[in-house]
């Protein structure tokens, strides 16, 4: 809680590339912590979308491998690709059940900024959630909005 007003306020956009990674949910984290820029906030936000609507963006889990091969279980079982009817197939088998689950999940999310690093939860990571079986690069919008730590 602020008692005054804070004077200043720094805007930061980029985009980034994400590797190709195989179908699953992957930790991301380390990708958008090296974002040099975030330690010039000492308070803010930054919101991240991915541009891509068969894939998705969550916060879960950061330390067992395990709960992310079982979120990848559970989101078959929800939208699988065998024994539904979909009426878009034309992007194969994979695509319709990967745009139910990017739509289930979401592809964009805000996270706090305290003096120059996210406010993550002790086990909270950032997760891609690969839909597709055979994906290429994913492009993310990284976009910081704050107080800066120095003011101008």
């Amino acid at each position: 809680v602020t008692e005054r007003p804070i004077a200043g306020n720094l805007w930061f956009q980029c985009t980034m590339t994400l590797p190709a990674k195989g179908r699953g949910c992957h930790l991301i984290t380390e990708h958008i912590e090296k974002v040099k820029e975030l330690e010039e906030y000492k308070v803010g936000l930054c919101h991240i979308i991915l541009l891509h609507t068969s894939a998705s963006l969550t916060l879960n889990e950061n330390w067992d491998p395990n709960v992310r091969n079982d979120m990848e279980m559970m989101l078959n079982k929800i939208a699988p690709e065998e024994n539904i009817k979909y009426s878009h197939t034309c992007e194969g088998p994979d695509d319709m059940p990967a745009h139910v689950k990017s739509t289930l999940i979401g592809s964009e999310m805000t996270i706090p900024i305290h003096n120059g690093k996210l406010t993550l939860g002790r086990w909270q990571g950032i997760w891609l959630c690969e839909h597709r079986n055979c994906a290429g690069t994913r492009k993310i919008v990284i976009t910081l909005n704050g107080v800066p730590t120095t003011p101008s």
